[in-house]
């Protein structure tokens, strides 16, 4: 159980038996009467955000929200195919559920899936993955200028900036988080 003290940026609640995610948040304490929490939530079920304001005194509960190591098999159709690595059972998510991460999304990889009342609600791939180079223009010889990048699609369809000694074929370190290269993977 939280107390509005408790409340910060991050920490995640349940209102009405939905988890919430507080994005923003502000306290005041006007000069007389009870401080005033401000909120803006997001919910994490369907995304949808909205503001609302707390008195000193209201209580909270902790949203029933556990991860899980899952591996990512298969696309099918609109589904994506994840499985428990301890019980071997194969949870399906769609594409809204996995949000940005599809576009870096790679068969046999093991992602940490956050479930509510054990149904899977998202998705968190590893900081860092490996994806092979699958279209990119040739390197001019003698093209050295400082910072100079290219574009190259990835084996996923994702596509980035690279630096121009980069070629096809090659396998890219990718940083889940920010979409960008890091390094050459040595093969």
């Amino acid at each position: 159980m939280y107390e509005c003290g408790d409340l910060r940026k991050g920490l995640k609640i349940a209102i009405d038996g939905a988890p919430y995610v507080i994005v923003q948040f502000e306290f005041s304490k006007p000069g007389k009467g009870q401080a005033l929490y401000k909120c803006k939530l997001k919910n994490m079920l369907n995304g949808s955000q909205f503001d609302r304001t707390f008195r000193s005194g209201d209580k909270f509960n902790e949203a029933n929200l556990e991860e899980q190591e899952m591996e990512y098999l298969y696309a099918d159709g609109d589904g994506f195919c994840f499985m428990n690595n301890s019980t071997y059972e194969q949870e399906f998510l769609t594409k809204e559920q996995i949000g940005d991460s599809v576009e870096l999304l790679k068969e046999n990889t093991v992602c940490t899936v956050l479930c509510f009342e054990g149904n899977p609600i998202g998705v968190t791939l590893p900081n860092f993955i490996e994806l092979k180079v699958a279209e990119t223009e040739p390197w001019v010889k003698g093209d050295t200028a400082s910072g100079s990048t290219k574009p190259a699609t990835l084996e996923t369809g994702y596509s980035l900036q690279v630096p121009p000694f980069i070629e096809k074929g090659e396998v890219l370190k990718i940083d889940t988080r920010t979409g960008e290269y890091v390094e050459r993977v040595k093969g």
